[in-house]
């Protein structure tokens, strides 16, 4: 055989068998991707999320005084009430008065601010009695400087090269853990046991996820659904935390709506942020999107101050695009301050629209399957209008469908559909009155306005 058909016969061969693996390959990432999109909790599939911050929640700051909300919040179609850390606080190098719920004195115990660990066993067995589920927030970054395991266990933790105990940037109130240490990894775990077991908690939120090893927390979630399959929510955006967890913040989404609030972004850049993380995440990645949070309340400013009279349409986007909508402590109630970190400042209560909105939104998250989370909702298709500060889309699943305009910008427009995805009869969600869209639909939408149908 000449050289040259030597060449090119083991050339073919070699891209066949290229071709061969890689096929094998695929199918096998395929397969496990299939297995890991069947890892969410049943439960998890249609509800929303509300983070509890108890500190600011009451006059009192206590379980049993919160505990008198439980029903409010169920009656607002509240799914998973998230609560920041439960924990006793560090009080060497604490910051203010009362200090950050995130320097952790005790891992399995309850900060005595709040009540007994009795009360709040009983906070988790009404929670599910009404049907909501409880994740607490774990901090397993850092400690404070006085935690339990500064003296019995100091090789958890990261030194410098004089020996001394470091804190993670510059956070001076905790200190830095080491999870080059597999014996801390062990440690974690039957800490974070503790809370499954004694108070049957249904997961976690976990502070500055991808500041500890991806490593760790694939190796320990197995072990702690021992019993029951639990949530696990990752304080980071990662794509590859999703190897461990359900679901990871929509930073990215929530950085829009603040670009807009400085007139820095427009309704392209919502298009494009949806395509980004389409191609990105795993088709069945949970993210949380939100307008707000404890550190954006506290650090950035409220809704009002970074959204104006955007803020009701950026509830409602945040609700119905792909994800599972997080309302933070005092939204309902259209909170109007920046809440104290490291001081006692409570929450003022009072009548708002807001209320209201989000109860009718988390109804049609949980009874609408095309508003369903990951792979179990519609996926997020583009509508073409003719106004470029218009974004659309619709999302359909079983039979169900809702179909979104919103106006991202100041100015009023009218609104025209170059697209036929759209067409249909719906209800709009405001005055749940019939609408039926043609190929000819058009709609006026005032400054920061919308229109959302859904069937």
């Amino acid at each position: 055989m000449p050289h040259q058909l030597k060449r090119a016969g083991f050339f073919a061969f070699s891209v066949f068998t290229l071709l061969f693996f890689h096929s094998i390959l695929f199918s096998t990432i395929s397969a496990q991707n299939d297995k890991k999109q069947k890892e969410h909790p049943v439960w998890s599939k249609n509800i929303s999320i509300y983070e509890v911050n108890l500190r600011q929640y009451t006059k009192e700051g206590t379980l049993k005084a919160f505990a008198s909300h439980l029903p409010k919040l169920k009656k607002m179609n509240v799914g998973i009430l998230w609560f920041m850390p439960i924990n006793p606080i560090g009080e060497l190098n604490r910051k203010g008065t009362l200090g950050s719920y995130y320097s952790v004195k005790d891992y399995t115990a309850l900060n005595p601010e709040f009540g007994t660990l009795a009360d709040f066993e009983a906070i988790v067995k009404q929670a599910h009695k009404l049907g909501m589920y409880v994740i607490i927030d774990w901090v397993a970054n850092h400690t404070s400087w006085d935690n339990v395991w500064m003296k019995s266990h100091p090789e958890f933790y990261t030194k410098d090269k004089e020996g001394k105990f470091v804190s993670p940037f510059d956070w001076s109130d905790v200190a830095d853990l080491n999870y080059d240490n597999k014996e801390l990894w062990n440690a974690m775990r039957d800490a974070m046991k503790f809370w499954l077991d004694e108070c049957n908690i249904d997961g976690f939120r976990c502070d500055v996820a991808s500041m500890v090893p991806l490593e760790f927390w694939t190796w320990v979630r197995p072990q702690l659904e021992a019993k029951k399959k639990i949530f696990m929510l990752a304080e980071a955006t990662e794509p590859e935390l999703h190897e461990a967890f359900d679901m990871t913040y929509g930073w990215q989404l929530k950085d829009l709506f603040v670009g807009v609030g400085k007139k820095e972004k427009n309704a392209s850049d919502f298009y494009n942020h949806f395509e980004k993380e389409k191609a990105e995440y795993p088709k069945d990645a949970y993210r949380m999107t939100f307008t707000s949070n404890h550190d954006e309340n506290s650090w950035n400013g409220t809704d009002k101050e970074r959204f104006g009279d955007a803020r009701q349409m950026f509830a409602i986007l945040s609700n119905i695009v792909p994800g599972m909508p997080l309302v933070y402590s005092g939204q309902e109630a259209d909170l109007d301050k920046r809440l104290l970190f490291f001081e006692k400042d409570p929450i003022e209560w009072k009548q708002s629209e807001m209320r209201n909105l989000y109860t009718q939104l988390f109804d049609l998250k949980k009874n609408n399957k095309a508003l369903w989370n990951g792979e179990s909702g519609g996926e997020f298709r583009k509508v073409v209008t003719n106004k470029e500060s218009v974004f659309s889309f619709v999302r359909e699943n079983a039979g169900k469908k809702i179909f979104a305009l919103f106006n991202i910008s100041g100015v009023p427009v009218e609104v025209q559909l170059k697209d036929e995805i759209a067409v249909g009869v719906y209800k709009d969600f405001i005055s749940d009155k019939k609408s039926v869209v043609d190929k000819n639909y058009s709609a006026k939408l005032g400054a920061w306005g919308y229109k959302l149908l859904y069937k």
